[in-house]
């Protein structure tokens, strides 16, 4: 099996489908793994469905044998989810952005 990196900087759905095919993980497989149905993870991956919530990632994670943050829309999840804690932040943030 290739060497993952530790974070993944492609969209959910790609993600899902490179590490399915790395770990030669079918839609089936991975639905009973993540207790979902391979119907619905064909959607999300196919991006016919949006980003699911943090523990349904959590799920698809732990069935893939990898970290949450491996996803990239969970590490920004987890980035928002800190900015709303600090609204100092978020206008210092933006000043140097705008």
């Amino acid at each position: 099996m290739p060497k993952r990196r530790r974070y993944s900087d492609d969209h959910f759905g790609m993600t899902i489908e490179r590490l399915m095919a790395d770990t030669g993980t079918t839609y089936r497989g991975l639905a009973d793994k993540a207790d979902l149905s391979a119907g619905y993870l064909n959607h999300i991956v196919h991006g016919n469905r949006p980003v699911p919530s943090n523990d349904v990632i959590e799920r698809i994670a732990q069935a893939l044998e990898v970290e949450p943050q491996h996803f990239r829309e969970f590490r920004i999840r987890v980035i928002t989810d800190k900015l709303e804690e600090m609204p100092e932040l978020i206008d210092r943030l933006y000043k140097r952005l705008a």
